[in-house]
């Protein structure tokens, strides 16, 4: 899901938003798509992509919400996925005009957020964990407390990104709830947590892996990918898997009900689908992704990354997060609108 969020569009065409035969509106996470792929493709279709860049879920289906964006294929989480299904957001997919499909890898291919995979295709998938510059702290980085409860060493140089069903969660997990949780004590425990532990905070920003990379920051919480980036530029970087538990997530991209390029929007997401393809998404943003076949052409050093390779000692730590609703939304809603204040 996630890395630096450009200040400008990644432009591969200079079209307005709106229908132009040969063109394509992607509504995409800041810094995750790779420009090699949007090459590619246009070398191969024709079809000229603009990228427009979000850096929350929330920001995303505020935005699709308003109507008039004129994009054409958004990529939430999982956990948002049945949202814009629900507020029928997303076509379903003729699968007819995508015969990759079958190249998604079985495990992704009936998954909770989208059963028989009728509206999305896997993008990328990963954590959210922390990440630590260990020049600056020697401690435990496996915990939630590095935010929660900051350390000295960090007061005033961790960030947080701005990503409110992680955050509230990785807080509610840290205070003994589950995601989604109801209860009322823990919630407040978490809120107290994260309402304490924000003055020690540089920041609750986006752009993590170049400011990890240049030392503005020392710590964030973070997605794995976009730390592993930040590592291959500086070495003291290092990602840490909260105990207590922390969020898995897939991104996942559909075409929206008003998309007005169908057709090239169909012929993106089967391209994207081909293995070799989907390797160089994974190369450029390091996340590991959801079709078979892919491995092959994946980048030598992804393949043993501890931001990739979660170690065995902390799977049963990470969780895909549910999609709250009801009381369990509202209060995870409430606790962000007071975090932001």
């Amino acid at each position: 899901m996630k890395h630096l969020l450009s200040a400008a569009a990644v432009l591969l065409a200079t079209t307005s938003l709106g229908h132009a035969e040969g063109t394509l509106q992607l509504f995409n996470w800041g810094n995750y798509t790779s420009p090699e792929l949007l090459a590619k493709f246009e070398k191969e279709t024709g079809i000229k992509v603009t990228v427009t860049d979000y850096d929350s879920n929330d920001t995303a289906l505020a935005k699709i919400e308003a109507g008039g964006h004129g994009f054409d294929i958004v990529v939430p989480s999982a956990n948002y996925v049945p949202i814009f299904v629900e507020k029928g957001l997303l076509q379903e997919l003729d699968l007819t005009k995508l015969p990759n499909h079958g190249n998604i890898a079985p495990e992704w291919q009936n998954v909770d957020w989208d059963a028989g995979r009728k509206f999305t295709i896997p993008w990328q998938w990963g954590s959210t964990g922390i990440a630590v510059n260990t020049k600056v702290y020697g401690g435990d980085i496996h915990t939630s407390a590095v935010f929660l409860e900051v350390p000295a060493e960090l007061k005033g140089k961790i960030n947080v990104v701005p990503e409110m069903n992680d955050i509230v969660n990785l807080a509610v997990m840290y205070a003994g709830g589950q995601p989604c949780s109801e209860d009322t004590e823990v919630l407040k425990k978490a809120r107290d947590l994260l309402l304490a532990a924000k003055p020690d905070w540089i920041s609750m920003d986006y752009g993590a892996t170049e400011k990890l990379s240049n030392n503005d920051w020392a710590a964030s919480v973070n997605w794995n990918g976009s730390t592993m980036r930040a590592r291959l530029a500086n070495a003291d970087v290092a990602y840490g898997y909260p105990k207590e538990g922390y969020p898995l997530f897939m991104d996942s991209a559909g075409i929206l009900k008003d998309a007005q390029n169908v057709e090239e929007a169909y012929k993106f997401l089967d391209f994207v689908m081909v293995p070799e393809n989907a390797a160089m998404i994974s190369a450029f943003a390091r996340y590991a992704n959801g079709i078979a076949g892919s491995e092959a052409f994946m980048p030598e050093d992804m393949k043993t990354a501890p931001e990739v390779v979660i170690p065995e000692e902390f799977k049963a730590s990470g969780v895909f997060l549910p999609t709250c609703a009801g009381k369990s939304q509202e209060y995870i809603t409430a606790i962000w609108t007071e975090l932001q204040k």
